[in-house]
């Protein structure tokens, strides 16, 4: 006896449980594919050298997984790591010596927007016109574990890990108004100090450079960035000592450069921060000499040095010291000025109560 016609409904009746599989699938396809657009968007990779972290889809206890750059973004260019950092300490310690050493000049006309604006992108150093800010320029050359801001072509860094050279501590920096200060970007020879020791007489592209040129930048601790204010080496030096001698060598790679000078105390101090560390001055060549030693003779007589004479002009004027130069508001008195004298100009540059 046959029952086909029992079997037919008991058919029909799974054909609505396959359609409705087959319809939670495509769902289930169509809504996973934008959200992982979405990922790779946000985040992308710094440069082919060098890989940056991304938000994470956890997969399990031990499982992530990274989304990859959009292939139609044009990341900006970023800087070479080795730009910072690249002279030799011997190298330092001679080229030094080949600094002048001058007096400080006077402050007075200094401004910020003489060196251009700030952290632009419109200068020929390296890191120029590549389609990002020097500041995010900097963080991403320096910063570790990067997540860069979504939208921003792998230029404006979101978050990162500074393993700060000043301290020696890891910090973290995450983008906001009140966070962003825990890592500033430094110039190491600050743009006051250039500016009372050479830059007055640089053009304004060049000071735009100089403002803006990885070999004088480095991503460091705030607070340690504000403590050093725009002191040079013989009134400022980063706590970590390990780091000192990287330091004043970078300063010196700079002050020779954009052809600025040093104070004697400045000078002083970065040589003895190079010794420490082992730099050598190189040692003269001694040529054998074929001449016949001369006959000696007697040593000249030197008469005494004629006593000092004070050759700024006589003035009515006279300030007991700095404090009191200072309180008539005379303070710096420059050499040839009414109340100059040498008892106020200690350093002997002609600049008398100058700080």
């Amino acid at each position: 006896m046959t029952y086909l016609p029992s079997s037919m409904p008991a058919t029909r009746k799974k054909w609505p449980w396959i359609a409705a599989g087959s319809i939670v699938v495509v769902s289930a396809v169509l809504l996973l594919s934008p959200w992982q657009d979405d990922q790779s968007s946000e985040v992308a990779a710094e440069s082919a050298t060098r890989t940056v972290a991304s938000p994470a889809t956890t997969l399990g206890p031990s499982h992530t997984t990274s989304t990859q750059a959009p292939a139609a973004s044009a990341p900006a260019s970023p800087i070479d790591p080795l730009i910072a950092g690249a002279v030799d300490k011997n190298d330092a310690l001679r080229l030094l010596a080949t600094l002048e050493i001058k007096g400080r000049a006077p402050k007075t006309g200094y401004d910020r927007e003489l060196f251009g604006s700030s952290w632009t992108d419109d200068v020929s150093v390296e890191g120029g016109h590549n389609g990002c800010d020097t500041r995010n320029d900097i963080l991403r050359r320096d910063l570790e574990q990067i997540v860069f801001k979504p939208g921003s072509r792998d230029c404006a860094v979101q978050t990162g890990t500074l393993l700060d050279p000043y301290t020696g501590k890891a910090i973290s920096f995450v983008r906001g108004e009140r966070t962003s200060t825990a890592v500033q970007i430094d110039h190491v020879v600050a743009l006051s100090d250039a500016w009372q020791k050479g830059a007055q007489q640089l053009d304004t592209a060049t000071r735009k450079n100089f403002a803006n040129d990885p070999r004088n930048l480095k991503a460091v601790d705030g607070p340690a960035n504000q403590q050093k204010s725009d002191g040079d080496a013989a009134t400022w030096l980063p706590p970590n000592k390990s780091f000192r001698c990287t330091y004043v060598a970078d300063q010196v790679e700079v002050k020779a450069a954009y052809g600025l000078w040093v104070t004697q105390a400045e000078h002083d101090a970065i040589a003895r921060v190079l010794q420490d560390c082992g730099a050598v001055e190189p040692a003269s060549a001694m040529v054998p000499s074929t001449d016949l030693a001369p006959i000696a003779s007697p040593a000249p007589v030197v008469p005494d040095p004629a006593p000092y004479v004070d050759t700024a002009p006589q003035s009515d004027v006279y300030y007991k010291n700095c404090s009191a130069a200072r309180a008539a508001g005379a303070a710096p008195v420059r050499i040839g000025q009414a109340g100059y004298g040498t008892h106020l100009d200690r350093d002997g540059d002609g600049v008398g109560c100058e700080s």
